[in-house]
Order: structure tokens, then sequence, then C-alpha cells
């Protein structure tokens, strides 16, 4: 909650910046856009302040959040925290068939900034809330004081103007001394309430506008959206900008009111219709209720509405046609501003799958994982046949660790910076602390030794677009890499689940990535484990470990028969011992129990 805290502080940044550009828009278009287009482009803005709470992962966004490290940088390699060589033993007893070295990250507790943002923000939160409460119980004195409306006059004007404007529903019409302007509250059991003063002061032409412009609020739904833009500004409660353009958003729903009342009206009735808003600006005055729709508004307000209204022509078709043209520009550019504002506060996610195979079988293998928490997941090639080990956590995205190497490889042979028959990096320098690092590295040996420095190192070369355009072209997971690039596997933004992981190797398999195949070849030797007379085994493991624990533990890979091919992923998560090595073991025992018999060669 304290990360979400700072990441919607700096979304808010953005939000003034889109809703400055919103301004720009309407003002650049005011001659082309009709007044409730101008209203309905608030509600993009509405749409786009929901997007914080609604994480989007489709584009590329990791220079928007280059300084966020510095108040709250969740992810440090220490070098100097290790997880031990994790030596597999095969069922022969044979080792070092698979080295699974990592470092540890540092997870830090949320800065003091974090905490002191939400705590800010959530007591602003409950401020307005009781002023709604306040407001409600107002709201409430008022229904239990309000009379059902006994002038006969002004219920057969009613019930005209319901004719008028094509509303089959009647809804109830209330008088109260409590009001000084008549409102309109509800959107599924809508009220209208008429102060007595307007009663007592019948006039049939005023109040005929009155009840027209009310109906027409209710028409279009505008007690809704006032929910909806007081809902707005509870939760922005201190972004000044927001405030304002919720302001700017009330004083074009009422414009765009008064112009749907004009619509109705023969010409000869503008000026009536004008000078009904002038008589009365001394009277009305804005609604004591938030969430409800008043005829009247601030001076300032009344003055924008009645020149609306002097200047007020009914549009050409053509000028029809360039508005929606327009509007729908204007929503596009907004639109696409989307994913800037997005604050990426669900962290963990999970993949919606879309399988074609009919043949999905979940089995329960809890006694496997003991009292870790985790999924396996087998796909066999012949049959079309899944078998999956909790669906849950096969969904689930997490750090991909060290198996994200396997792209890696292929990312850096595609562009050149190695080759199949050099892929020569020389050390780096540094001294780390497995004896397999310090030394010059081939691609076979730092796959073999999960070698960190030397992935990183061709990221470099790679460069960050490069990497980002890669991962895109083969949905790499969540596709984010926004975080301290080019470590962002290792326990960082780059998420995958289980289930993903056995669809890639699957495509990596078949060539459906659309990478050179002596490329593909040069991987697949790199995560070569052992083979017999007819039987190939290939894997990767990947252990996350963090703050000194090992929390999140891989391995995935293939195994090809002599009439079949199995593709396969075992992820297990806790708060300690969850290591690549200990899925193997896992994934070992489940296969031999599942009578694979080239594991007991």
């Amino acid at each position: 909650m304290a990360e979400f805290a700072i990441r919607f502080f700096i979304c808010n940044l953005f939000i003034c910046g889109i809703i400055g550009i919103l301004l720009i828009l309407k003002n650049l278009f005011k001659n082309c856009l009709s007044s409730r287009m101008q209203y309905h482009l608030w509600f993009v803005l509405l749409g786009l302040l929901a997007v914080p709470f609604f994480p989007f992962h489709f584009v590329r966004l990791p220079q928007l959040f280059s300084w966020l490290g510095s108040l709250r940088k969740p992810y440090a390699q220490q070098p100097d925290t290790i997880s031990g060589n994790d030596i597999v033993t095969n069922l022969n007893g044979d080792t070092n068939w698979i080295n699974n070295f990592t470092l540890s990250v540092t997870r830090e507790t949320p800065s003091i900034v974090g905490y002191s943002l939400m705590a800010i923000w959530l007591l602003g939160i409950a401020l307005m809330g009781l002023q709604l409460i306040k407001f409600f119980f107002h709201m409430h004195v008022l229904k239990q004081s309000a009379l059902p409306l006994q002038n006969p006059k002004i219920r057969k004007l009613y019930r005209d103007c319901l004719r008028e404007i094509h509303i089959k529903k009647e809804f109830q019409i209330y008088s109260t001394a409590f009001l000084k302007s008549p409102i309109i509250i509800g959107s599924l059991k809508p009220r209208i309430y008429l102060p007595i003063h307007l009663i007592s002061d019948y006039n049939k032409t005023d109040m005929r506008y009155i009840l027209l412009h009310e109906l027409q609020h209710f028409k279009h739904k505008d007690s809704l959206i006032g929910y909806l833009m007081t809902l707005t500004g509870v939760i922005y409660w201190f972004n000044p900008l927001v405030q304002y353009a919720l302001t700017e958003m009330r004083s074009d729903r009422e414009i765009a009111c008064d112009i749907s009342v004009l619509t109705i009206l023969n010409e000869t009735e503008y000026n009536a219709y004008g000078n009904t808003l002038i008589n009365f600006a001394q009277k009305f005055s804005s609604t004591p209720f938030p969430f409800a729709i008043g005829f009247g508004g601030s001076m300032k307000q009344m003055k924008r509405r009645i020149t609306n209204i002097a200047h007020y022509k009914k549009p050409t078709f053509s000028k029809k046609i360039k508005g929606i043209c327009v509007f729908v520009l204007a929503s596009f550019i907004l639109f696409i501003l989307a994913p800037i504002v997005s604050t990426y506060a669900a962290e963990n996610k999970h993949y919606k799958w879309k399988h074609s195979s009919a043949n999905v079988f979940h089995v329960n293998l809890s006694e496997y994982f003991e009292e870790y928490d985790g999924s396996f997941v087998l796909y066999d090639s012949k049959s079309d046949a899944w078998c999956i080990h909790n669906i849950d956590h096969a969904t689930l995205q997490v750090a991909p660790n060290s198996t994200y190497k396997i792209y890696d490889a292929l990312f850096a042979l595609e562009e050149g910076v190695i080759t199949p028959k050099n892929s020569f990096l020389e050390w780096n320098g540094i001294s780390y602390p497995f004896d397999a690092w310090n030394t010059n590295q081939t691609l076979q040996s730092a796959m073999s030794a999960s070698v960190n420095w030397y992935f990183e190192a061709l990221d470099k070369q790679l460069g960050t677009d490069t990497v980002y355009d890669y991962i895109q072209k083969i949905e790499y997971g969540n596709q984010d890499i926004r975080d301290d690039f080019p470590s962002y596997w290792l326990e960082s933004s780059l998420k995958i689940s289980p289930i993903e992981q056995v669809e890639l190797l699957i495509k990596l398999y078949n060539n459906e990535l659309s990478f050179s195949s002596e490329n593909i070849n040069a991987v697949k030797d790199s995560i070569f484990l052992f083979n017999s007379d007819a039987e190939t085994f290939y894997g990767k493991t990947g252990t996350g470990r963090v703050n000194g624990q090992d929390v999140n533990g891989w391995f995935i890979g293939i195994i090809e028969t002599a009439d079949n091919t199995y593709f396969f992923a075992t992820n297990i998560q806790a708060d300690k011992n969850a290591t690549g090595s200990k899925a193997t073991k896992i994934t070992m025992s489940i296969l031999s129990d599942m009578n694979i018999e080239f594991l007991l060669h």
C-alpha cells in the first residue's frame, strides 16, 4: 500500500498534464464540438482517473518511472548475499548435471514517504466521507419533510413536459421549504424537488423551462454521472486540477442541458429561456448536495450559460459530422494516454489462459510440494493434453529469474551480439561469490552456471528498446521491464506464469516465434541436461532470493522421446528454501511417478 501511494502520487503529476491537454483540446475545437460533446469529453477523463487502480501492462513505460527508485528502491542487487551452489541429484545418483547459482536482491520496506502519503490520502478520504454522510443526512431530512406536489397546474404542466421530451416514466415531484433551487436526485428512483417560493410565484413559462431542464438531466442520466463525479472528487481530494476539472465538467453539464432544452424549443423561445436564467440568477444557488442536479449555479456559470444560449444556432448536418470526427479524434488522443497514469497497482496478476485443447486434466499433486505453494504444468504434444496441478498458481505471474535467460540468449543471437559459433564474453573483473562466474564465458558455460553478469552484458548491448521489442514480439509474461534494467527478470518487474512458460517453450520448440532455426538450436544446446538412447532432456532452473531467503523456485524444460515431446514447468513459492533445485526434485519425482520411463535409466 505504501508503494502504491508513491506511484499514485507520481501518476497524479501525469494526470495534471492530461487535464491540461484536455483543456487545450476543448479550447482548440470549441467551435467544432457541440456543447454535449464538450461535456462528454470529460467522461474520458473520468475513465482515465480510474486507470491508476487498473494496471496496464501492454505498453512500454520504463522511462516514466525512472526516478521512482529514489523514493522506494524495492530491488537492489547484493552480491555479498548469495544462494549457494544448488546441485540436483538424478535418479542414478550422479551430480552436477544442473547448477543453480543465484544472487540475492533486497526488497526494502517502503519508505516513510510512502507511509506518510498513504496516511494523508486515507485521512482526506475519511474526512470527505464524513462530509458525504452529512450530505446524506440532510438529504434524508429533505425527503422526510418534502410533500408531494399538490398544485394541479404544475402537475399538468409536468406531464406535458414528460410527453414533450418523450419520457414515459412518471416519477414523483415534491415541494420543499429547505431549498432555494429546484433539483433532481437519484437515477433509479429519481425525485424532483421544487422550492415553495417557485410554486407560490408560479409562472407557467418559467416553470415549464425549469421542468424541461430537470427532465433533460434525467433523460441523459446526469444523476448517475453526478455520483461518479462525487466519488472522483473524494478519491482525488488532494489534486486541485482534478477539482477544477470537476467544476468545469459540472458547468459543461448545465450548458449541455440548456442546449438540449433549446433543441426542443422554437427559436422564438430562446430569449425567453435565457431570460428565465437571468430572472432567477439572484434567487437560485448551487445545489447543497454534491450528487444532486440543480437548475442554478454560480454567477460565473450562469453568465457562461446565458452567453451560450444567446449564441446558439441549431447545427447543420455537416457541422454534426465534423463535430463527431473531432470528438473521436480528441477522445483517441486522451485514450492513448491511459497507460501513462497506470500505477501498476496489482503486483500479483493472473494470466488469462485461453487454450485450444479440450484435454485439460487437473490433478492433485500436493504430496510432492509439501510446505511449498506451487504448481506443476505438463503438456503432452502427441495427445494435445495438459496436466495441471493447482490451476490458480499455474496462472499466477511471478518473476522468472534465471529461466528468462533462455530467451535473453535468443534475443542476443538474433541481433548478432553473440553467434552460435562465437558466444565468448570476457569476464568483467568483478569478483563474484562463485568460482564459475569469475572467468570468461560462452553461452554454454554461462547458461550451465547461470552467470548473471553474462546475460546482463548481453542486455546492455541490446538496449532497453530492443529487449522490450522482443519481449513484446514473443508476448513474454506481463512484458514489463521498467525496473532495474538489465536485472528486470531477477525478482523485479518482469513476471510470467507456469502455463505461459510452457506455452513459450512449445512455440520455441516448434519455431513459431519466427527466429532463426540455427539460433533456436544454439539455445536448446545450451540448456541440454542429459539423454539416453532414445530420449533427450532439456531444462533450466531459476531461483528468486530476496533479503537472503529463497522465495521463488523454477524448473522448466522439454523432454524428447522417440515418438513424443513433453513440455513442463514447475514453480514453488515460500518464505524460505524455495529454490530451483527444490523445484527440480519435485519435478523429477512427479515425472518418475508418471512412468515416463526414460527417467529410470
